[in-house]
């Protein structure tokens, strides 16, 4: 335990964003009327793409509140993607409700690896799902149909190669918001998107490494979770106490990577899958 301690401590708690460098410039020249600029004729080594994160959502309304509420509302978001996409010569069509060059508000209050106002840096994706049900046999989560998870598929592969987004910046909106939101919930398939190059994923050997042969609900480190997951990227307290922020914390990432099991209970399953991810993705290069 005192060597993973000790290997979370030297990874430190800013997170896996990496620094990359810029592609090679292109010199152009743009007539602004009274006056001209050379665009890249003098490129700063010091930039990158705007975008680093993309951020997944769920309306939590029907097709035609959602785009009400994303029009003409106080939140918008790059994408909607409608509950069945119609379909453009055996295409799936998503709308685009904010260009890519210009900040959408779908974020709100939010942090990740360090870094807030998510934002200014991230593309958002909002998927019309009613998110959940409350009942008295308990909270029932809606599943997404075949054709949006396809077709959010197709989309998020074209926006993280086009801006090059690291697969641990792909991202939940309960991820950067974990006390605020829940969206776009357990039912969202990042398990099977991550094998299309959307998203992290632990590797299944990685999490047995880390198991130690444990049984998956014996009771894990609380202090190791906490830093594991800081380490990650959630902003989460440092206290090795199971305190109510903790709990929702640990609940939010069993949805993204556990979502079988999203009690929030920091058994050994959830700290080998935190240290399997930090070990695949933030380990020093």
């Amino acid at each position: 335990m005192k060597r993973i301690l000790l290997l979370l401590s030297l990874l430190g708690l800013s997170g896996c964003v990496g620094h990359r460098v810029a592609e090679k410039p292109v010199t152009n020249v743009i007539d602004h009327g009274d006056y001209a600029v050379y665009t890249y004729y003098y490129p700063s080594q010091e930039q990158d793409e705007r975008v680093r994160f993309l951020i997944f959502h769920y309306t939590a309304a029907d097709d035609k509140e959602s785009l009400r509420l994303l029009t003409h509302g106080s939140v918008s978001a790059h994408y909607l993607i409608p509950s069945l996409p119609k379909q453009i010569n055996g295409k799936p069509v998503v709308l685009q409700l904010v260009p890519e060059n210009k900040r959408a508000w779908h974020a709100g209050v939010s942090g990740w690896a360090g870094r807030n106002n998510i934002n200014d840096t991230s593309i958002g994706i909002e998927i019309v799902n009613d998110g959940f049900h409350d009942s008295a046999a308990g909270r029932q989560w809606i599943p997404y149909h075949k054709e949006q998870t396809v077709l959010a598929a197709r989309l998020a592969r074209d926006i993280i190669a086009r801006y090059q987004i690291k697969p641990q910046n792909v991202l939940a909106h309960s991820d950067i918001a974990p006390l605020r939101k829940t969206d776009p919930g357990p039912q969202f398939p990042w398990q099977e998107m991550a094998p299309q190059g959307i998203g992290a994923w632990p590797d299944a050997a990685t999490v047995a490494k880390y198991l130690h042969g444990l049984h998956r609900w014996s009771a894990g480190n609380v202090a190791t979770i906490q830093q594991a997951l800081a380490t990650y990227g959630y902003t989460i307290p440092q206290t090795g106490k199971m305190d109510p922020e903790t709990l929702r914390v640990i609940s939010t990432f069993q949805m993204h990577f556990r979502p079988n099991n999203i009690t929030g209970v920091a058994d050994m399953e959830t700290e080998a899958i935190a240290l399997a991810l930090v070990e695949k993705y933030c380990s020093p290069t």
